[in-house]
């Protein structure tokens, strides 16, 4: 069982009054000490109900978000990460934005030794995008560069 010690940064998990943001809310995400570093082991999480607008219309655009990560020394806390991608709601930026925010400022939370994100976006206009961002640490290198051309194969077989 995890200290107090362990738990001192993670608030809102247990917290029956929490307020939803209504703006991009970065600072709302969270995370805990990884009681297993030496292991490498991959972290999956699914946002199958993401929503977030277009900058220009104002329009609201539904996605599915889904992240892995290979964790160093922190995990994000699921109920911060359910919070932080409910604040992209009203945020307008595009798709492939806001794939790279999330990525980026899970990136800055964790330290992560490799994460990606992948976005699969209904249609709007009879066209769905699908973004796809990842990093990696120098060890991790060679790994991105497999991810991302495995992606590129994945995409072209959705015909």
């Amino acid at each position: 069982m995890r200290t107090e010690q362990e738990l001192k940064g993670i608030t809102l998990l247990g917290d029956h009054h929490n307020t939803y943001p209504d703006q991009y809310a970065p600072e709302r995400l969270e995370a805990f000490v990884n009681l297993h570093p030496e292991n490498e082991y991959l972290v999956t999480l699914d946002c199958p109900e993401f929503t977030s607008l277009c900058p220009k219309t104002g329009q609201p655009d539904f996605g599915h978000i889904i992240i892995s990560y290979i964790p160093r020394k922190l995990m994000v806390e699921s109920k911060s990460l359910k919070m932080y991608l409910f604040s992209f709601r009203n945020h307008g930026d595009f798709h492939e934005d806001c794939i790279n925010i999330i990525m980026n400022d899970l990136v800055k939370l964790m330290d992560p030794k490799y994460i990606e994100v992948i976005g699969y976006f209904a249609p709007r206009g009879g066209i769905s995008i699908y973004p796809f961002a990842n990093y990696a640490d120098k060890e991790h290198e060679a790994f991105k560069q497999q991810r991302l051309a495995q992606m590129f194969g994945q995409f072209a077989e959705r015909k």
